[in-house]
C-alpha cells in the first residue's frame, strides 16, 4: 500500500499482531458494518420492544400485587413500538373497514403512520370511526352481526388490549376460560368434563345471555372499568369506541348500548363486564347459600353451572335472572335450561324408568350421558348435529364454485376443509361423527364431480380412491379431558377449603 492508502481512515485499520509475542500491528481492510446488526434500525427496534414489553410487565406486576387499586397512568405505554407490535399481530387478510384501509397498505411508510398515531394519540386528536357492519350465518339460519373496525382503531384496540389485559388477568377468576391468553375452548370442555365426571353433579344449569354483545350497558361498562383504571385519556378511549356506532348502507347509526362484535377491544371489555355482573356474584353465591357441590364454566356469554341438590341449581336459576336483569342483560329463554344430568342422575332415572337424561350443548359439542365399555357413567361428546350440517351445507357452496377446479386442487382443498374440521372435533368419544363427516364430504364431492358433464362416471369406487390420496382419516387426536387438565392443572384441588363445594376451573377458588 502507497501511504495515502495507508492515511484513510475508511479503508483500513488496525489490528493486534497474529503472534502473542510479536510486537508489531497489521494494516488490515476495514470492513463495512454487517447488514441488520444491533448497530442500525433493527437493533433500535428490538430495544423500544423490549423496553414495551418490560412496561407492561411492570404493570402487570403491580397489578398482581395491589389488589384493587387504580392506575392512574397508562397511557405512556400506549408508544409506537406498541402500536407497531399491534400492528404485527392483526390478521393481514382481514376485511378493510369504512376507511378502506388493508394491512398492507398501511404497512407502507409504516413508522411515519405509527408515529403519527401515537402523537395524536397522546395529543387527544384521535378520533374513532364507526365500524363497518357485515353479517355472518349461524348454525340456526340467522345472520350474526359483525362489526369491522377500520385499521387504526384495531391497532389501537390491540395496543390498549395488552395493557388492560396485564391487569384484569391477574384480577379474572378461573372459570373464565373465554378470550384470555393461554386459555381455549378445549380448556373449557376439558374443566367441564372432569366437573361432570369426578364430582357429585346431578342437575346443570345451561344458561345464555340474549345478544349479550348488543345489550352491554355503557353506564355499567365504564362504571366496572373504572374500578381499575383511573387514567382518564385510557377511559375517554374506551368511550368513543363504545360510542363511535355502526355504518350500515352508508348511514351512520349511533350505539347507546353494546358492543361490535369482531371488534378488538370488544372480548376484554365483555370479560370485565361479566366479572363483575357474574363471576363474583357466582363466588359469593357458592359461598353463601351453596348446600352441595357446586362446578361452574364460563365461555364469554355461555356459561354451565353443575349442581349437587335441585333446590340449590333451582334457588341459583332464579336470583340469576334477577342479578342480569339488574345489570341489563337477560338470559334467553329458550337457550337457558335446568336439565338432570351427571352420574347419579343418570342412575336415578333409569331407576325411576324415565330413560337417559337429556342432553346439553357447549363450545359445539352436545353433552350425553353415556356409558363406558366396562359399564360405568361416562361423559360422551358429540360434534352438534347443526354444526356439522351448517359446514356440509358450506362445503357444497363452495364445491360449486369450484366445479371446474383441477381434481387435485379441489382434493387439497377438501383435505384443508376436513383437517380444520377434525382438529377441533377429534376428541375421545366422537370418531361415529368424525367417520360420518368425512363420509358426507366424499358423497358431496362425487355429486359435484358428476355433474361437471354428462359423460362424466365417477364411481365410489373411484371417489374412494381419490378421498384415500387427499382426505384425512378420522383419528382422535385430543387427549382424555382428564389427562390434559390434569397436565394444565396440577395443583388443583377440589377440597380446599371447602369440603361439599368446589369449582373447576383451573384451580381451587
Amino acid at each position: 500500500m502507497n501511504g495515502n492508502e495507508k492515511s484513510d481512515p475508511a479503508i483500513v485499520a488496525m489490528k493486534p499482531a497474529n503472534e502473542p509475542l510479536r510486537r508489531g500491528k497489521e494494516w488490515v481492510e476495514r470492513r463495512a458494518g454487517a447488514e441488520g446488526n444491533a448497530e442500525g434500525p433493527h437493533g433500535d427496534r428490538a430495544l423500544d420492544r423490549a423496553a414495551s414489553r418490560q412496561g407492561i410487565d411492570r404493570v402487570r406486576e403491580a397489578a398482581r400485587k395491589r389488589t384493587g387499586q387504580k392506575f392512574t397512568s397508562l397511557l405512556h405505554h400506549i408508544d409506537a413500538a406498541l402500536l407497531g407490535q399491534a400492528y404485527g399481530w392483526l390478521k393481514r387478510d382481514a376485511a378493510p373497514g369504512v376507511d378502506g384501509m388493508t394491512w398492507d397498505a398501511y404497512g407502507e411508510g409504516l413508522g411515519a403512520r405509527l408515529r403519527d398515531l401515537e402523537s395524536r394519540i397522546h395529543k387527544g386528536s384521535y378520533r374513532a370511526q364507526p365500524s363497518l357492519r357485515a353479517y355472518i350465518p349461524k348454525p340456526d339460519g340467522r345472520q350474526r352481526p359483525l362489526g369491522i373496525a377500520a385499521l387504526e382503531d384495531k391497532i389501537v384496540q390491540r395496543a390498549v388490549v395488552e395493557v388492560l389485559g396485564a391487569i384484569y388477568e391477574t384480577d379474572f377468576l378461573g372459570f373464565s376460560y373465554g378470550f384470555r391468553p393461554g386459555r381455549g375452548q378445549h380448556d373449557a370442555l376439558d374443566a367441564l368434563a372432569v366437573g361432570i365426571g369426578s364430582q357429585a353433579v346431578n342437575w346443570i344449569l345451561d344458561a345464555d345471555i340474549r345478544g349479550f354483545f348488543d345489550a352491554i350497558s355503557h353506564k355499567w361498562m365504564m362504571r366496572f372499568v373504572e374500578h381499575r383504571i383511573g387514567d382518564r385519556r385510557v377511559l375517554r378511549l374506551i368511550r368513543k369506541w363504545l360510542t363511535a356506532g355502526v355504518m350500515e348502507n352508508g348511514e351512520r347509526q349511533k350505539a347507546t348500548k353494546g358492543t361490535p362484535q369482531g371488534a378488538v377491544i370488544s372480548p376484554l371489555l365483555a370479560n370485565i363486564y361479566l366479572h363483575y355482573v357474574y363471576d363474583l356474584w357466582v363466588q359469593q353465591w357458592r359461598r353463601r347459600h351453596a348446600r352441595g357441590a357446586m362446578i361452574v364454566v364460563r365461555y364469554a356469554d355461555d356459561t354451565v353451572v353443575g349442581f349437587e341438590h335441585r333446590a340449590d341449581a333451582e334457588r341459583f336459576s332464579t336470583e340469576l335472572r334477577l342479578r342480569m336483569a339488574e345489570y341489563e342483560l337477560e338470559l334467553h329463554p329458550d337457550k337457558t335450561r335446568l336439565i338432570e344430568f351427571g352420574r347419579k342422575a343418570a342412575d336415578d332415572r333409569v331407576a325411576r324408568g324415565e330413560g337417559k337424561p337429556p342432553t346439553f350443548d357447549f363450545l359445539g359439542f352436545t353433552h350425553i350421558c353415556s356409558r363406558s365399555r366396562q359399564g360405568s357413567f361416562q361423559l360422551a361428546r358429540h360434534t352438534r348435529r347443526d354444526r356439522k350440517m351448517a359446514k356440509l351445507l358450506e362445503i357444497t357452496e363452495d364445491l360449486r364454485r369450484r366445479w371446474h377446479q383441477d381434481v387435485a386442487e379441489q382434493g387439497a382443498w377438501l383435505g384443508s376443509v376436513v383437517r380444520g374440521f377434525f382438529a377441533y372435533h377429534a376428541v375421545p368419544t366422537n370418531s361415529r361423527a368424525l367417520a360420518a363427516f368425512r363420509h358426507h364430504v366424499i358423497d358431496l364431492w362425487r355429486r359435484a364431480l358428476r355433474r361437471r358433464g354428462q359423460r362424466d362416471r365417477t364411481t365410489w369406487k373411484g371417489i374412494d380412491k381419490l378421498a384415500a390420496r387427499w382426505l384425512p382419516k378420522p383419528r382422535i387426536s385430543h387427549p382424555w379431558p382428564s389427562q390434559r387438565f390434569r397436565v394444565r392443572h396440577p395443583r388443583w384441588e377440589p377440597y380446599a377449603g371447602m369440603p361439599l363445594v368446589r369449582f373447576c376451573a383451573g384451580g381451587a377458588q
